[in-house]
């Protein structure tokens, strides 16, 4: 498998070139040449598979004959190593929890995937380093620092805003120490973005061979359309048209779940739900692509301004609006009817949604409207517990303290503050 530049103008490269170069010279995204779907059999058979089958099936043609299958197949059963439940909300709607792994985010999926890859091509590196530098908006730090800890032969390097991670998020970013270093970013997360792009096409840093975790990376991004498989396989049995709701914000899920859809996963639509960052509810309504500024908000994990992945998609529909808008709406929402819609969950279905969930379940409830006798999903991308000020005060519970976070909450923040790009480039040297 060969990967292009979106910007077609740099060299096509393989797919560990495209994992450890990340961004391609030209600015660019990766995508992959071709996009062939898997045999109806396949999806005829899903029920009987197992997780790590199905994954496999999924993800090979992507990586080629570069990983041996049997080290594919390590890599995935070690990537996938929790569950995946759904939980039915309401009567045909579902929440798909992808908050079971170390760092109880959707993002343990794609940093575990990726840095095994990574460790795998750098297996005969003695000398040489990767360094993996990535911006987080939330989640993605802590799920790389986890994924990437103690990984031979790399250093990470992540970018945070501020005082606009959570507390919990911020512990599991600055606490790990040995191979992650963090920095604190006086700014947003497009601060941290545009620094990260422009310390990848920074001449005076080739030497430390940087790469980034953020979806921005095929291998980050790409393992993302396993749980879409996972939910279907679930779901297979009711023989109903199936709609998915992803909370939406630098749009690299959804993309995976479109990845998903062009190999053959039955899926009927695609709503990407966003808080009021609505750049590309914008786009839907006008088709003129205009980002701005990425607002605070209590979903920050979306709060992003000009969504990376949203290039991947539509590329997938070769810049077609009426062709793309077939297969995809979104909408936007604020904080305040994210606040009803989880005391309205909570109070009427007993489930504890964060606001990322609840944006997403407005999402679908409001495309459930056109699309009778649907089934619903909407991704759980993170665990309650990760926004404890505003769910605890807003459903007026008190949440116990899951493992994965206890271990970290008593640990000192170890991070650099820093203002400015020429700051990042003297850190990394």
């Amino acid at each position: 498998m060969k990967y292009y530049s979106l910007n077609h103008n740099a060299p096509n490269v393989s797919f560990q070139e495209a994992v450890i170069q990340g961004l391609a010279t030209d600015k660019g995204l990766y995508f992959p040449e071709t996009l062939t779907p898997l045999a109806p059999s396949f999806f005829e058979n899903i029920e009987n598979l197992s997780h790590e089958e199905i994954a496999f099936e999924a993800i090979k043609q992507f990586v080629g004959d570069e990983i041996p299958a049997e080290t594919l197949k390590q890599i995935i059963a070690e990537t996938l190593c929790f569950d995946f439940p759904l939980v039915e909300v309401e009567n045909g709607i579902y929440s798909l929890e992808l908050f079971h792994g170390p760092t109880m985010a959707f993002k343990d999926v794609g940093a575990r995937f990726m840095s095994r890859c990574l460790a795998y091509f750098n297996r005969d590196s003695k000398n040489s380093k990767n360094t993996v530098l990535v911006a987080t908006s939330g989640d993605t730090g802590g799920a790389v620092a986890s994924g990437f800890l103690g990984v031979n032969g790399v250093d990470v390097v992540i970018l945070y805003p501020s005082g606009k991670v959570s507390d919990i998020q911020e512990k599991q970013l600055t606490t790990l120490g040995q191979n992650i270093k963090a920095l604190e970013v006086d700014g947003v997360f497009d601060d941290c973005q545009d620094m990260v792009k422009k310390a990848f096409l920074d001449k005076d840093l080739e030497h430390i061979h940087l790469t980034s975790a953020n979806s921005i990376n095929i291998a980050r991004w790409l393992p993302q359309m396993f749980y879409f498989f996972f939910a279907y396989k679930a779901l297979k049995a009711q023989n109903k048209p199936l709609v998915f709701s992803c909370p939406s914000g630098n749009f690299g899920n959804i993309c995976a779940g479109i990845i998903a859809k062009k190999l053959g996963l039955p899926i009927e639509h695609f709503v990407a739900s966003t808080n009021v960052n609505d750049t590309v509810p914008r786009f839907l309504a006008n088709g003129i692509y205009d980002p701005k500024p990425s607002i605070a908000t209590i979903s920050n994990a979306m709060d992003v301004g000009n969504p990376s992945n949203f290039v991947r998609i539509q590329e997938m529909y070769q810049n077609d609006l009426e062709q793309f808008k077939k297969d995809f709406t979104s909408y936007t929402f604020t904080d305040a009817e994210t606040l009803v819609a989880m005391k309205a969950i909570h109070n009427e279905r007993g489930y504890i949604a964060e606001p990322h969930g609840a944006v997403g379940y407005l999402g679908l409830k409001k495309e459930l409207q056109n699309i009778p006798n649907a089934i619903g999903v909407f991704l759980e991308t993170a665990h309650p517990i990760k926004f404890l000020d505003v769910v605890e005060p807003t459903l007026g519970v008190t949440l116990p303290l899951p493992t994965q976070i206890e271990s970290v909450m008593n640990k000192e923040k170890v991070s650099t503050k820093i203002k400015t790009y020429e700051e990042l480039k003297a850190f990394l040297g």
